[in-house]
This record gives C-alpha cells, structure tokens and sequence, in this order.
C-alpha cells in the first residue's frame, strides 16, 4: 500500500478545491464539485467562490439564489450551507437524521418536552401555508399556540426537524454577518419538486454517491474524515461495501485512506499560490484530522471555539495566517514571519480582493511578523 506524506495530501486537497489554480468552471459547477458551501454568514461564500474562480462576480451567485438554482438551508453538520438546487433535494433527505438528532439535543428537548415532534413539525407547515414567513413571525405564530415556550427555539427546531429554504435575498450579498431578518419557506414550495425519498433500500445508495462526492472534493480521507464532514455515522459499513471501486493508501501517521479508483493526484512539489479563504471555509472543515492544511497549533487559533472559523489565508498550500475586514482595512495576521516573495504574493492577493469585499487598504496587525527570520 503506497503511503503519502503530508504534503501529497495537501496538494490533493489544494487541487480539488481549485486552490492550485483559479479554475473556469462556472460557479454552479464549482458548488456542485464542492457538495456545497458552508454560508453561515451569506457574504462568505462569495469570498470562496472568488478565490476558486477566475473573474467571479457577485451578480453570478446572486442570480443563481433568485432563480433557485442554488438554496441555502440547513445541510451538512446541520448547518447553513450553499448547495445546487437538485443535490439539495437529494442529499437533505439523506442528511435528515443528523439535522434530528441536533433537533434533540437539550436545548431544543427542555422547550419543548411534552409536545410530539411530528405533531410540531405538522404544525409549522400549517402556519407556513406552503408559502413564505419570517423566523420571527413564524415563532411568533407558534408561542401563540405553546404559551410559556420560547417560539425561536420552536421554530429553529421546525427548520431542522423539515426542509425549509431561506429566501434569495437571505443568502445574497449585502452586509455582513448573519442577517437580521431571515424568511423561510418549505422547500418543495420553493424548488417546484418534491424531495428526494429517504427509503431503506435508498439509503446505502446514496451514502455510496456521497461518499464519492466527497472524495471528489477531499480525497485521499479516512472514513472518519467523511463523517466529521457529513455528520453521519458508522459509514465504515458503506465504505466495505465499496470496496472494489477504491483505492487504499497509508497516510503518514498510519491511518488507512481510501480514494477514487480513478482520482488522479498532483505531483507534492507543485506549488501552491498564496490564496485568502472566507471564514468557514470547506478546505479547513471537510477532515477530522485537519494537518494537512492547518496545524494543530494554528487550528486553536483559527477555531477558538463558540462555532467561529475565522478567514485565513494559505501560503504554500497551508494556513499561515487570519484577516479581517473593519471600516474598509483588509488587515492580515501571519502567525510566522513572511519571506520577502511570500510577502509580495500575499499583498498582491489582497489587494485584489479589495474592491470584491469594499475594502480600501491592507495592513498588517503586527509588522514585526511580516519579517523574514
């Protein structure tokens, strides 16, 4: 069995999420190779999209939303995510039940313990109408119908519990952070089609056409890597059953990968552009264990925990640094001092993607760091 090191890994990963070169792809097709686009906060997938695409636009995701060729909804790891319309229909119902049992944790259960939770998911879609509704109101509608239990909470685990697609302008360019008014409506209303059906016999098949999505867009991985990503579990029983069309590796600390029979991989020594990621991006959360881009040290940095993911930006294929945006300043924070090239490419990277976020000037958080040793 052929064991990769680190770096053939991280060039695979930079390969496969078009961060080894800008690629022409249009952005459907991009969202489409990546399964979907973390978007929690709507400004950031546009970001990624920029630094994956050759002359991206804001207008070219925006259309897709408001033609409903792509949606954001509740997804992977039961949070908001970009993906094309069809994929959506097809992967929520494989996805339902990590998203049910995120509806049964604690701080959905002490809210609404007593109530049935089809019977409250029934009743949401009644208030629904099969048309559209804020969050608030439609919390609003249901602590009418609950007294004494916060409607939010109700709602929120609505959202989970069935699919519900936020609206155009929800997912759309504007400002940033989390929008503060965000409208709902029951996806089938939404896309015209009905869901894709959750049948037993179904199941393995589509867990084995998610897989291969993955490794599509994350390969060489070990099964756990899937799962971290998808939020399912024991798909080491899907992945034995597939075994004649993988490949199998040795990654460098032991664990056995597996990969597309016919992925191909990128020579280790290729080089990697320096490239600014959005926050949550899909490169820094599609693995358990995330060494081949981020180290353990920086992951602390990057995620300090209370679900942040901060922007970061690659050099040489791995993490070397955050930025942020305040009052028009892109400014950058390399966790270790910058040689003179690496320095130059990173500027130049930011200084493109001024005018694309409504930036005016970069600056360093701490100079000293720019600094060869």
């Amino acid at each position: 069995m052929i064991t990769l090191s680190l770096r053939a890994l991280n060039r695979a990963l930079m390969d496969r999420q078009f961060l080894l070169a800008r690629t022409d792809r249009t952005p459907v097709e991009v969202i489409g190779r990546l399964v979907a686009l973390q978007a929690q906060e709507p400004n950031w997938p546009y970001v990624g999209l920029w630094s994956r695409i050759h002359g991206f636009s804001h207008s070219e995701l925006t259309a897709l939303l408001e033609d409903r060729q792509v949606v954001r909804s509740g997804l992977l790891r039961s949070t908001q995510h970009l993906a094309a319309a069809d994929d959506f229909r097809r992967l929520r119902p494989l996805l339902q039940p990590v998203l049910d049992r995120t509806a049964g944790s604690p701080h959905f259960t002490r809210n609404s313990t007593g109530l049935d939770a089809e019977s409250l998911v029934a009743e949401g879609l009644v208030l629904l109408g099969g048309g559209t509704l804020s969050r608030k109101e439609l919390a609003r509608r249901l602590a009418e119908r609950h007294p004494g239990r916060d409607g939010r909470i109700l709602a929120g685990e609505v959202e989970l519990r069935t699919p519900l697609v936020h609206s155009a302008a929800t997912g759309a360019w504007g400002s940033w952070g989390n929008r503060s008014a965000v409208s709902v409506t029951p996806a089938e209303a939404w896309l015209g089609k009905p869901m894709a059906t959750a049948a037993a016999a179904g199941v393995k098949d589509s867990a084995k056409e998610l897989i291969r999505r993955y490794l599509a867009a994350f390969g060489p991985a070990g099964v756990k890597d899937v799962q971290a990503w998808c939020g399912l579990t024991r798909l080491g029983e899907v992945v034995a059953d597939m075994h004649a069309e993988l490949r199998r590796y040795c990654g460098p600390d032991g664990r056995e990968l597996i990969d597309l029979a016919d992925a191909e991989l990128p020579d280790p020594e290729t080089p990697a552009p320096v490239r600014l990621l959005p926050a949550f991006d899909n490169a820094l959360l599609g693995h358990a264990d995330r060494t081949r881009v981020i180290s353990d040290e920086d992951r602390k940095r990057v995620m300090p925990g209370q679900a942040q993911v901060r922007p970061t930006f690659l050099v040489d294929g791995r993490v070397h640094g955050t930025w942020s945006l305040r009052t028009g300043t892109l400014r950058l924070t390399p966790f270790r001092p910058l040689c003179a090239t690496d320095r130059a490419a990173l500027e130049q990277e930011a200084d493109r993607l001024l005018p694309f976020v409504g930036g005016t000037t970069v600056s360093y958080s701490d100079t000293a760091a720019t600094r060869s040793s």
